[in-house]
């Protein structure tokens, strides 16, 4: 990435960037700002999918990211995580524990500004907490939830970029909406979580 250190370090850069073509497999990526054009030779591998002006892929339905809703937690012991942070740390919004069946888990959010943690715990002998909780005893993050505007688009974008989803039949979240999961394995090691929010 030493070839992009140059242009992000000058200024205006952010500002003043327009990426047209964005194709570096099958063309060059051309950079213009206040100053110069800028070609910068193919790079194999990188990307070879010609993107709309949202960073989406021109032939599917449009769908936006939107803001970061929670980071989840799995907790051994629901009654400390609270404690934790509602008596210690000083968090003034903590919701009751709710059972979510269907997800096989208790949930707690705790608001933090403009996002939240959530805390979950096992729900049943079949909670998928429950198995991850026996390889971190501690508990430990579980997933980052992030929200798009049309969650059905989204899966028929992502699925055709070979991004898997563990179930592609949206479920209904904590928040009462549509939600589905992102493979891990195709995130980079994290497990993610899209939130349908209108």
């Amino acid at each position: 990435m030493s070839f992009l250190k140059s242009f992000i370090t000058k200024p205006n850069f952010v500002n003043n960037i327009i990426v047209k073509n964005f194709n570096l497999v099958s063309s060059p990526l051309t950079i213009r700002n206040s100053s110069k054009i800028t070609k910068i030779t193919r790079a194999p591998g990188i990307l070879s999918r010609n993107l709309t002006s949202t960073g989406l892929s021109s032939e599917h339905e449009v769908w936006k990211l939107g803001r970061l809703n929670h980071v989840a937690i799995a907790v051994p012991n629901l009654t400390k995580a609270i404690d934790f942070y509602k008596n210690i740390l000083g968090a003034h919004e903590v919701s009751d524990a709710m059972p979510q069946p269907e997800h096989g888990v208790y949930t707690v959010f705790v608001q933090f500004g403009n996002t939240k943690i959530e805390l979950i715990h096992p729900y049943g002998d079949r909670s998928p907490i429950k198995h991850f909780l026996e390889k971190n005893k501690m508990g430990g993050i579980h997933h980052i939830c992030i929200e798009v505007d049309n969650i059905n688009a989204a899966v028929k974008d992502l699925t055709s970029r070979k991004i898997r989803v563990l179930d592609p039949e949206p479920k209904i979240g904590a928040h009462g909406n549509p939600v589905v999961f992102l493979h891990p394995q195709d995130c980079g090691g994290v497990l993610v979580e899209l939130e349908e929010v209108k």
